[in-house]
């Protein structure tokens, strides 16, 4: 999915392993205050599995492997429902109870903003992307979207009263998305956000699907989701990836803060400071010190030595593996180029000449550690902030959590 653009990766609390033999599944009912609700949709967060109440308000998601799940309840005129699940040994059963919208019960008076469609072309770019994917991705339900701008805080808030419906001609997908957060920050330039999103495949002729196949299993390759299901069972050097550290050294070159800023005033000050704001032609102490000023704090150094995973990853619990690092994890996926386009966006990350074209993330860790699952699922995901291509990749190139690769591909 340069300096500015985080991605948060979904939020999928889920687990899914071959090792286990056992299938169970998650039972319910849905009701109202009133009485039950036939006919509400239900999914599992991240998969292509879904149903909908029977007569009775009643559901079953059947064939889950032990986990941790979020299931998402779907209904005209009531509120968007989520609940996490947490499989061991055995099948779960839960009671849902809809809250009426009530936005959607009475008439709502909306003001006129004229910057509305500037705040969803922004919205657009940061959660959908400006990958080629993205271009045949489309928001079917804007409407549902509210924006905050606090210009004091510099920071732009979205909300949506309703779950997200998103059209994904490329990967051939429908996507139900129920946002639980999006931030932006105007001065770190730097974009959170976190949902539950459910899939379901869009109907085409054997040429489209075919064409989906192939662009699905492209989006997954060295996608942050490929990275961890690869972390997590130890192949990434079978799958493609090599990691590297990369940390942020001082820049010795570049004179202190209170040095730069003594000398531009001492030679912009009184009549001498004039002359020289008037005479300054590149090549005189002034416009050393200012380009002294413009030049970078800090410098990346790479580490072109392989980090060992047995030292990186650590297993947190039976379900659960951890990582707990400082410098920054530089990934490089050696199957796949990066594209043309991405060369555009300011998000490139600096190389040696051996790299290549090769696609390159980097991983920040903000709060440690970070725990992650066998499907890929990262469960905190506030703690990691993405930088290079993954930060290209956003909702356009996301495939779901038991995605695999198809051998007709």
């Amino acid at each position: 999915m340069a300096k500015g653009f985080s991605l948060l990766f979904i939020l999928f609390f889920c687990y899914c392993s071959s090792a286990f033999t056992q299938s169970f599944s998650i039972t319910g009912t849905v009701k109202d205050k009133i009485g039950a609700l036939p006919g509400a949709a239900v999914y599992l967060s991240g998969y292509k599995i879904a149903t909908v109440t029977d007569n009775e308000g009643k559901f079953t998601l059947g064939k889950l492997a032990p986990g941790n799940y979020d299931i998402l309840v779907q209904m005209i005129g009531f509120l968007p429902y989520t609940k996490n699940i947490l499989i061991s040994n055995k099948s779960e059963n839960v009671a849902i109870v809809l809250q009426e919208n009530t936005t959607m019960l009475k008439e709502v008076i909306i003001k006129p903003d004229p910057n509305r469609p500037y705040y969803i072309a922004l919205f657009k770019d940061f959660f959908i992307g400006k990958t080629p994917n993205s271009a045949e991705c489309t928001i079917l339900n804007t409407d549902v979207l509210t924006f905050d701008d606090d210009k004091t805080a510099g920071l732009l808030t979205v909300k949506a009263n309703d779950f997200l419906v998103i059209e994904n001609k490329a990967l051939g997908y429908k996507i139900k998305y129920l946002l639980q957060d999006f931030e932006y920050n105007y001065k770190s330039k730097i974009v959170y956000f976190a949902g539950l999103p459910s899939f379901e495949d869009l109907k085409g002729s054997k040429s489209k699907q075919k064409n989906w196949l192939k662009k699905r299993a492209i989006a997954y390759s060295g996608s942050i989701q490929h990275f961890f299901k690869s972390l997590y069972n130890n192949t990434l050097q079978a799958e493609g990836f090599e990691i590297n550290k990369i940390a942020d050294i001082p820049n010795t070159s570049r004179k202190p803060d209170s040095v730069i800023n003594a000398n531009i005033k001492r030679l912009t000050s009184g009549q001498a400071g004039a002359i020289n704001l008037i005479t300054f032609n590149g090549t005189d102490s002034l416009s050393y010190w200012l380009k002294q000023r413009s030049q970078p704090k800090t410098l990346s150094a790479l580490n072109r030595k392989a980090v060992d995973i047995d030292t990186l990853v650590k297993t947190f619990n039976s379900d659960l593996k951890m990582m707990n690092y400082k410098d920054g994890l530089y990934v490089i996926y050696k199957n796949e180029k990066e594209i043309p386009s991405f060369n555009f966006s300011s998000l490139k990350q600096a190389r040696p000449p051996e790299l290549n074209n090769y696609q390159i993330s980097v991983v920040n860790l903000l709060e440690p550690p970070v725990r992650f699952y066998a499907n890929g699922g990262v469960l905190e995901t506030r703690s990691l902030i993405y930088k290079g291509y993954w930060a290209y990749e956003k909702m356009a190139d996301i495939v779901p959590m038991d995605y695999i690769i198809s051998t007709k591909e």
